[in-house]
């Protein structure tokens, strides 16, 4: 997968491509998520935005990722891509993505070049993020945010964008079943809302983007 082939993918129209919108997309029928609320407007979410870097490695492209710190309210220890809730200042939710991502883990706009948006994913915690897609040049210095991350790592696009290690998972959660996306690497557990992007931005890549369909 190229570059090329991933802008050619995010400039191609949409419709009739069915994308997950949100943490209960998977879940089981009746499901009561509270990420469905906030998906049908019966509940307001708020705006918030990630960036999903790639980086233009020589052995192909590698996605950056987080594993947040043990200490946080919200998704603590979990893994997620560098963004958050947008502020006022913000002129957009792509200055958003791009500040949040110089105040999680040090990477300077100056080195991302931003080239498209996935579909808005809805989470039970009531944001309604957007996926900002964004080319990463080396050589790059990250200094990651000691109070939010605890660690910054890569993964190969390749590995994520996989369908066989795309694991649709069910849990026992508050007295009912539930079902979300994981993809396991090496000791890293992608899942959630993570995951489920992940998983969108695969099934517009091999329907656009002249990604091989796997048998």
């Amino acid at each position: 997968m190229t570059p090329e082939q991933i802008i050619r993918a995010l400039e191609a129209p949409r419709e009739g491509l069915e994308l997950r919108v949100g943490d209960h997309a998977v879940d089981f029928p009746g499901s009561q998520s509270r990420a469905r609320a906030f998906a049908e407007g019966e509940l307001s979410a708020r705006p918030a935005a990630v960036l999903v870097p790639l980086v233009t490695r020589e052995t192909g492209l590698s996605v950056i990722l987080t594993r947040r710190t043990a200490h946080l309210k919200a998704h603590a220890g979990q893994i997620s891509f560098p963004g958050g809730r947008k502020e006022d200042e913000d002129a957009d939710l792509e200055e958003t993505a791009l500040r949040e991502t110089e105040e999680e883990i040090g990477l300077h706009r100056r080195h991302i070049h931003l080239i498209g948006r996935l579909n808005d994913y809805y989470t039970v915690t009531g944001f309604q993020v957007t996926p900002i897609v964004g080319l990463v040049t080396p050589p790059f210095d990250l200094v990651a945010d000691p109070f939010e991350v605890d660690e910054v790592f890569e993964v190969p696009l390749s590995f994520v964008m996989e369908q066989r290690n795309q694991k649709l998972q069910t849990v026992e959660f508050e007295g009912a079943k539930r079902r979300y996306f994981a993809i396991p690497y090496q000791q890293y557990y992608i899942w959630g809302a993570t995951a489920g992007m992940l998983v969108n931005f695969s099934d517009l890549l091999r329907r656009f983007g002249d990604m091989p369909r796997e048998s």
